[in-house]
């Protein structure tokens, strides 16, 4: 059982649109007048599925518990040529900031960038029709309707990506959840033991009449890029920053040097993503106030202090967090805003309805398979003449005679589609 504390950010769940209902095949009748004509109605369109970015959800856990989301299937058209009732939609919770893929092509389906965003997944099965949608100038009596479209189960991955200005990183228990508390409402839980932090936490800093958003990274360790800890789950938080504050614990009172820690960290974010180690950098020496702290304070900046902007903090009482806080933002203001993950907007599910086909020859025999099959099977009666002529008509209107034509078939030449094996004929 998943433990109700765990922080989920990583999940896999299964849609599905609903199914169309069928057409009603019926005719109207009167007291002492029987069939008098056609009046079967269309079935519903099945329900879809979206998906809505809610800022009141901070991570995935509730999709460990259901992980199966199907709309309603429309229901079957009545007589009196009476419409089906839709299926009903689902909509899909999930926190801002999810990214929405398809798990067979790992395509990018959705960015939920925005709170109160909603996106289409799954469109619903079309309706099927009712018999008197057949009627025709020479078929006054069809007796047959349309099935409803059927629609296939999808799995998705949705993985949180937390959005934020500012991403605080580095080694645990280096002082990142308190420095978020004394910057920001946020009240992380603080102890005095590694990994403290299991889960990203976010804080809004105020600035003046501005304020950014501070997301505490929980701590990265060596070879977290290769899944070391739990290296993957930390550090793809941070690709959706715009820059990074360094903590580093300066005092080396864990036995631990602070610049061998700066370094291993940067190049975990180089081994992850190259893209990471440009984010622009800050970094913060914290615990200045321990004995000793000062001579590695002078050794750190005369490695660093050209290529960083440095700052010196006693997180814990707030020392220096004023300066910090003005030296983030004066980096922030020349950035450009989060951007959302580009996704595929042309990406579609491939439907039944799509009526796609395929021909091959199985010995002197043209077999002719594919989505146009499946719906042809569905809604012919081989023992209704109408339902024939319509089987014949579909055929021609979606090239599947021509490109028999094509392939070379001759008189006579036995062609089966599904349950239907007949003679072709010029």
């Amino acid at each position: 059982m998943a433990d109700k504390n765990a922080f989920i950010d990583k999940v896999k769940i299964t849609v599905k649109s609903g199914d169309g209902g069928d057409g009603m095949n019926s005719f109207k009748s009167f007291k002492g007048k029987p069939a008098c004509g056609p009046d079967g109605g269309d079935g519903g369109n099945g329900g879809r599925v979206y998906m809505l970015a809610d800022a009141s959800m901070n991570d995935l856990l509730s999709f460990r518990y259901t992980s199966k989301y199907f709309a309603g299937d429309g229901e079957r058209g009545g007589t009196n040529k009476c419409f089906g009732k839709y299926g009903a939609d689902v909509i899909i919770k999930v926190p801002v900031g999810t990214v929405v893929r398809d798990a067979d092509t790992d395509t990018v389906i959705c960015d939920m960038f925005s709170d109160g965003e909603k996106k289409l997944i799954a469109e619903g099965g079309r309706g099927g029709k009712g018999n008197v949608r057949f009627t025709t100038a020479r078929r006054h009596a069809p007796n047959f309707a349309q099935k409803g479209e059927k629609t296939e189960p999808h799995v998705l991955i949705l993985e949180l990506k937390v959005i934020a200005d500012l991403g605080i990183i580095g080694f645990p228990n280096v002082g990142k959840s308190t420095l978020l508390s004394k910057i920001s409402a946020a009240r992380p839980k603080i102890a005095d033991y590694h990994f403290t932090t299991l889960s990203p936490n976010l804080g809004v800093v105020k600035y003046y009449e501005e304020s950014f958003v501070a997301a505490d990274i929980p701590g990265l360790i060596e070879g977290a890029a290769d899944g070391a800890g739990l290296g993957h789950d930390f550090l793809r938080h941070i690709e959706r920053t715009r820059m990074l504050l360094h903590v580093v614990d300066v005092s080396g009172i864990e036995g631990r040097d602070p610049i061998e820690d700066f370094i291993k960290i940067n190049n975990e974010l180089s081994s992850y993503s190259p893209a990471l180690a440009k984010l622009p950098q800050i970094v913060a020496l914290n615990k200045c106030d321990i004995y000793g702290a000062e001579e590695k304070v002078k050794s750190f900046k005369k490695k660093f202090g050209r290529k960083y902007k440095i700052f010196t903090l006693t997180a814990l009482n707030g020392g220096g967090v004023k300066e910090l806080i003005e030296g983030v933002f004066s980096v922030l203001k020349t950035l450009p805003p989060v951007r959302r993950i580009e996704s595929d907007e042309s990406f579609t599910y491939t439907k039944s309805g799509d009526l796609g086909f395929e021909i091959y020859k199985d010995g002197e025999a043209f077999v002719v398979v594919g989505a146009l099959v499946d719906m042809l099977c569905r809604n012919v009666s081989l023992n209704d003449p109408d339902s024939m002529a319509y089987f014949q008509k579909i055929l021609r209107e979606k090239g599947v005679i021509s490109e028999l034509r094509k392939l070379g078939i001759e008189e006579n030449a036995t062609v089966i589609v599904g349950d239907v094996e007949f003679e072709f004929v010029s």
